[in-house]
This record gives C-alpha cells, structure tokens and sequence, in this order.
C-alpha cells in the first residue's frame, strides 16, 4: 500500500474541496482524511494501491470541487501514516 501526503493550496477551502475529496476518495476506494489548515490550505492523507492513489491524485490536481482551484499540490511518501478504513473529512 501506499501512503502519501498532500498539501493543496489554491482556492480550496470554502468551496466544498473536503466533501468533493471524499466523494472521489469513496469512489477510488482509497482511505485517509482530509483537513483544512490555518494557512488557507488542505492537507489529504491518503492510502491505497499505487494505481489508485496516482488517480487519485491526478483528481486531487484538477480540483474535485468545480468552484475550487489548485494552484500547487506538494506530494510527499509518508509510511507512518495511521492505516484506516475509510476516508473522513477531519477538520
């Protein structure tokens, strides 16, 4: 499995970007969460197969909310990511 996290900045918060993301997430299969930060950003947790996340991700950079934009999307590898059952808005 493999486990990665986002940090999406653009206009991404008060836009529906966290639920859209779940939908996607729900549709792909792949568990984690989503938050937003202080800054103005989101950050996304996501596991799942190779294949999957990297849709998912190509998903992510398109901005699954219509009215949002993703203007940067920083992708790191992060094994210690906490294994779920499913993808939650978190914050």
């Amino acid at each position: 499995m493999r486990k990665v996290k986002m940090n999406v900045q653009g206009r991404v918060q008060g836009v529906g970007f966290r639920y859209m993301t779940k939908m996607v997430a729900d549709q792909l299969g792949v568990t984690g969460t989503v938050k937003n930060e202080d800054d103005g950003s989101v950050t996304i947790e996501a596991i799942g197969n190779d294949d999957i996340i990297q849709k998912f991700i190509e998903e992510v950079k398109k901005s699954p909310s219509p009215s949002g934009r993703v203007q940067y999307v920083d992708v790191q590898e992060d094994p210690m990511i906490e294994e779920r059952k499913k993808f939650d808005v978190v914050g």
